[in-house]
């Protein structure tokens, strides 16, 4: 059975009456206990942002345990295994389907990353974002080699890493950019990223971060008085950078995320500085913010080395580029926007198209549709170390998952 995209709510209805597709959902179902114990399990795994190996490491043994072929820790960390299609040995000739979920947290090393569970709710930093995506992934990638789903596409599985912050999206980059021999253009990217049924990320947020740090003599803070101050730069920049003009449509920010500097309470600063977040949906837009934000920063400079005694050392101004996320959109038209807005309404859930930074934005930006998917059930203080997770209707997200999966890799005769 090919499946027909000219009508997607009733493909996804003739999906899920598929014997195999019922199969599939069953065991979903019938495993969501295991599921759960995996994702406490998996939680429990320190995985800082480039320090993931040892939660990958369990991740690859939990691919294999699922049925899927050809697992691997490629070159930068990330997790690999195959479903062929129709259990057969992938053929280089047909484009894949791509599930993802990543493998790292927010939380540094010395956050401990214990589990506790309270009744349905689990409680402990990253149980959710993203051990929940991860739990969901292996749940869909044992429902489907274990009921042997004919699939007419091969599936890649991969747990990627460096997803958060500093990472800046490391591990999707690495899969499209550094494969582009060994893995086919996708059909579909599809992220498993956290908790949730509603929401499906189809337009990707883009960012740029930067460090911006301003450097001069230093000296006393009385007898070196009235030289350039890159404390005061920094203080002037920050007054700027928040006046900025910024679009509301299409939503544009720019924040000052982190500042710092200095050695003493009695000296003037030899460097001081401030970290940027910069987003927007539209790439021109975000181009043009940076454009605005580094004029704001050599104002600064200029504003503090006008101030300084004659003749004392200028400051120098060094902007260094830590992260660059591309934007885009996946047209809501698009079949793969389509199908997971229609197996939420087979699911008997509304569907609310939104923007993100996931590790969806690498293939958006290629061109490749993708979308990113919550795992099921909720939860709440994200990126804080109170987060929890709470199961309520849990097992939907792997089988909204399992129908999206299924719209775009078809099902053979």
């Amino acid at each position: 059975m090919r499946t027909s995209f000219s009508n997607m709510n009733d493909a996804i209805a003739r999906l899920a009456a598929h014997e195999r597709i019922r199969a599939a959902r069953q065991h979903i179902e019938r495993t969501d206990e295991v599921t759960l114990a995996r994702q406490a399990a998996l939680s429990a795994i320190p995985a800082p942002t480039g320090a993931e190996t040892a939660r990958a490491i369990r991740a690859a043994e939990l691919f294999r345990e699922a049925g899927l072929e050809g697992v691997r820790i490629d070159e930068v960390g990330n997790v690999q295994g195959w479903i062929r299609s129709n259990g057969s040995v992938e053929r280089p000739s047909t484009a894949p389907v791509v599930l993802a979920a990543h493998l790292d947290t927010v939380f540094g090393p010395e956050v401990r990353v214990a589990v506790e569970r309270r009744g349905e709710r689990f409680e402990g930093p990253g149980i959710s974002d993203n051990a929940r995506g991860l739990a969901a992934l292996i749940a869909l990638a044992e429902a489907l080699a274990r009921n042997r789903v004919p699939l007419a596409r091969p599936v890649l599985f991969a747990a990627t890493v460096g997803e958060e912050g500093s990472g800046d999206l490391r591990g999707s980059k690495h899969l499209f950019n550094s494969n582009r021999d060994s893995l086919r253009r996708p059909v579909a990217f599809i992220a498993l990223d956290g908790a949730g049924l509603e929401r499906i990320v189809h337009r990707a947020l883009g960012s740029k971060r930067y460090r911006a740090t301003f450097r001069g003599p230093g000296g006393h803070s009385w007898a070196a008085f009235g030289i350039a101050n890159p404390a005061n730069a920094v203080g002037r920049a920050v007054a700027l950078l928040a006046d900025l003009p910024i679009k509301s449509n299409p939503r544009t920010t720019c924040a000052v995320v982190r500042l710092g500097g200095g050695i003493g309470l009695n000296s003037i600063p030899q460097e001081a500085w401030l970290d940027l977040d910069l987003r927007s949906e539209d790439m021109q837009a975000l181009a043009q913010l940076d454009v605005t934000m580094r004029a704001a920063l050599e104002r600064a400079v200029d504003d503090e080395n006008r101030r300084r005694v004659a003749g004392s050392p200028r400051l120098r101004l060094d902007l260094q580029l830590l992260g660059d996320r591309p934007s885009g959109t996946t047209p809501r038209t698009h079949p793969l926007v389509q199908a997971a807005l229609a197996a939420n309404r087979a699911l008997g859930k509304d569907g609310e198209l939104v923007s993100a930074s996931t590790d969806a934005n690498i293939p958006i930006a290629l061109g490749i549709p993708a979308i990113a998917l919550g795992a099921g059930g909720r939860a709440g203080d994200a990126h804080l170390p109170t987060e929890w997770y709470d199961n309520a209707e849990g097992a939907l997200g792997v089988i909204r998952a399992l129908y999206v999966t299924a719209a775009m890799a078809e099902l053979q005769d």
